[in-house]
């Protein structure tokens, strides 16, 4: 296994040390799960859908709970998955241990095009992998696909309402602060329309543990200027809102 360079050095090995499922008591929970990053929606499915907590997550951050929400005459599971490809991959690893295997994961990006306004939906359909986590659940290559299956899943609930959106490769990084000039101009010359921080690790996982993953983001912050844009990317409630429903209906089609 060893490679000049520790990142390329992948483990075919089956399980880990600390295997998910030898540490996790599987539970009776929907297998159907969203994985929102909005935790101001969360906030709201518990104070006005009766979100029920029926799991608990932990890191050094503290407890991060795993809800029950019925809607519409189904259950689903839905949970925050942290930030980062690292934690997300993990409490992603987790869930699955819980006994989900359908997922859709919603949350926002950086656009590498300003003409992706503000809130537009994007479908992630592959990544590109500049960051260090999925290099643990897959062989090294320079980009991970979505299932195009699920994919074609998350479509079609758009178009049956009728919205906007765009299909794209996204850009996975690790690193925030070192999204630079010249490494945007790259990834938009190899087709990235969007940057964020966790798509190339779901995809990874959801590989590797044999279950079904899909993601939905929408337009943010701008970087595809002479300077970035916040855009008050956070404070988009109701796309917020939105967004978390049309993949709570997606997840359930999966």
């Amino acid at each position: 296994m060893y490679r000049e360079y520790p990142i390329l050095e992948y483990s075919d090995e089956a399980e880990g040390l600390l295997e998910p499922s030898r540490l996790i008591k599987r539970k009776d929970i929907p297998e159907f799960a969203v994985a929102c990053f909005f935790q101001d929606v969360i906030a709201k499915l518990v104070a006005e859908h009766r979100a029920e907590e029926v799991a608990r997550m932990q890191s050094e951050i503290g407890i991060n709970p795993v809800y029950k929400l019925e809607w519409n005459g189904k259950a689903l599971t839905v949970f925050h998955p942290g930030v980062g490809a690292p934690l997300a991959a993990a409490f992603l690893d987790e869930v699955i241990a819980l006994g989900c295997t359908k997922f859709v994961a919603c949350g926002g990006c950086g656009v590498l095009d300003s003409a992706l306004v503000l809130g537009h939906i994007i479908v992630p359909d592959a990544a590109v992998r500049d960051e260090g986590t999925s290099y643990h659940y897959l062989p090294p290559a320079r980009e991970v696909a979505a299932s195009q299956e699920d994919v074609q899943k998350v479509k079609a609930v758009l178009d049956r309402h009728g919205i906007r959106y765009t299909v794209g490769k996204t850009w996975t990084t690790d690193a925030i602060y070192r999204e630079t000039s010249g490494k945007v101009a790259m990834r938009r010359g190899e087709g990235c329309l969007t940057v964020e921080m966790e798509a190339a690790a779901f995809f990874a996982v959801a590989q590797f543990r044999n279950v079904q993953m899909a993601q939905l983001l929408y337009g943010g912050d701008d970087l595809g200027g002479e300077a970035w844009d916040g855009r008050d990317w956070t404070r988009q409630t109701s796309v917020r809102e939105k967004l978390f429903w049309l993949a709570a209906e997606a997840c359930l089609d999966l």
